[in-house]
């Protein structure tokens, strides 16, 4: 039977399964705060926190990142909705920084389990003429994912009596219901193995994908920088240079800059790949030069613009590089040549933030968020310069 026809679940429950366990890794950014109070840490603490997540993802990547290319997408998937079931159950134990610690890493496994094999399945289970479309619900749901959970962990902590727990009961709900439809998902992937043996990859790709590869990658780099700031970051922002305590508008300032990741993603197709990626790099320099307006007028106003312009222009040049480089890999190593171009991308959005916890210890949230933006800016325009001077082919 075709993958992307039929009475079996298709494309898009491949994608609702990717949003839902995407959702999960961002669910504790507007409780952040909240565990500050609770437990007593700094703001490098916080950062130290997200990038434990972000280390977890990118070993993840390199050590069985291809592992869905051979086991098959379904099992990997399954176990990717495990990992979420378990960081969840960590933060509703919690009773001090080494559970929140594990939580982060546990999430950092399943979404680097997620971010290959989830992209991949959703492509492939398109039926014919559907693979734009899988494209991008496979890109939305990874962008759409990550923007609900801090949306509805705001809303729950600051609107119910348990702001600990009762989001992390949801997800677990939602993971359940999502672990459902993994099991009855078609599997793509043409005589998979059974346990085979893992074969780290390190981040190689195939001869055909590097001319598209090294932009692409780099203008990823830089738009997971800035998701970076927003769901590391950004509520602290928000609260103590802005003044701004309600954690569901938090979670709303943090969700907006996904949202409009998903809006730019939606305008690839009609742009152009090749087009679409230095366009996106300029809008979001742009966004981060009104990102740092807002630091530097104290405007929440000028933040969401600044969310809303450079999310923009990173889902449109995300979408443009996935599309780039799925296209341009061979079947056999798609999930492999996917999981490299992740692990250059969540090496955006850890290593620069972990840069601005360290900046904030010494001069201050602002002063380092504003060194951030610049430092980020720079990297946008250079991938934009680059991919407009040689298009990838």
């Amino acid at each position: 039977m075709n993958p992307g026809s039929g009475r079996r679940p298709g494309y898009r429950s491949a994608a609702a399964v990717f949003a839902v366990g995407m959702a999960g890794t961002t669910l504790p950014t507007p409780l952040y705060g909240l565990y500050q109070e609770q437990i007593g840490f700094s703001e490098l603490m916080v950062t130290v926190v997200f990038a434990v997540y972000a280390i977890a993802v990118i070993t993840v990547l390199l050590v069985v990142g291809n592992y869905s290319d051979e086991a098959g997408r379904r099992p990997v998937l399954v176990c990717a909705m495990a990992l979420s079931a378990a960081s969840a159950g960590c933060f509703l134990l919690e009773s001090g920084l080494p559970q929140l610690l594990v939580g982060r890493l546990l999430s950092g496994c399943a979404a680097g389990l997620l971010s290959g094999a989830a992209t991949a399945a959703v492509i492939e289970l398109a039926g014919p003429g559907q693979r734009p479309q899988a494209g991008f619900a496979a890109t939305a749901a990874n962008m759409g994912g990550l923007g609900c959970g801090p949306l509805l962990s705001g809303l729950l902590a600051q609107y119910t009596p348990w702001p600990l727990t009762l989001p992390f009961w949801v997800h677990l709900g939602l993971v359940t219901a999502a672990a459902g439809i993994t099991w009855i998902l078609p599997e793509t992937v043409a005589e998979p193995k059974k346990w085979p043996r893992p074969r780290p990859q390190g981040i190689t790709v195939p001869p055909e994908v590097k001319g598209v590869f090294r932009p692409a990658s780099l203008a990823a780099f830089a738009g997971f920088a800035l998701l970076g700031l927003f769901t590391a970051v950004a509520p602290s922002f928000a609260s103590r240079t802005l003044g701004v305590h309600n954690l569901a508008v938090s979670g709303a300032v943090v969700f907006s800059v996904f949202l409009a990741s998903t809006v730019g993603q939606s305008l690839t197709q009609r742009i152009g790949a090749r087009r679409a990626l230095p366009a996106g790099c300029g809008i979001l320099v742009v966004g981060l030069l009104l990102v740092a307006a807002s630091l530097i007028a104290k405007s929440l106003v000028l933040l969401v613009l600044g969310a809303l312009c450079g999310g923009s222009g990173q889902g449109l040049a995300f979408r443009a590089a996935l599309t780039l480089i799925g296209g341009a890999a061979p079947a056999r190593h798609r999930g492999g040549t996917i999981s490299a171009f992740f692990v250059v991308a969540y090496a955006g959005i850890s290593v620069p933030v972990v840069g601005v916890g360290a900046l904030a210890t010494w001069l201050g949230l602002r002063p380092a968020g504003l060194i951030f933006t610049g430092c980020v800016m720079l990297l946008a325009a250079g991938a934009g310069t680059y991919a407009a001077r040689r298009p990838p082919q």
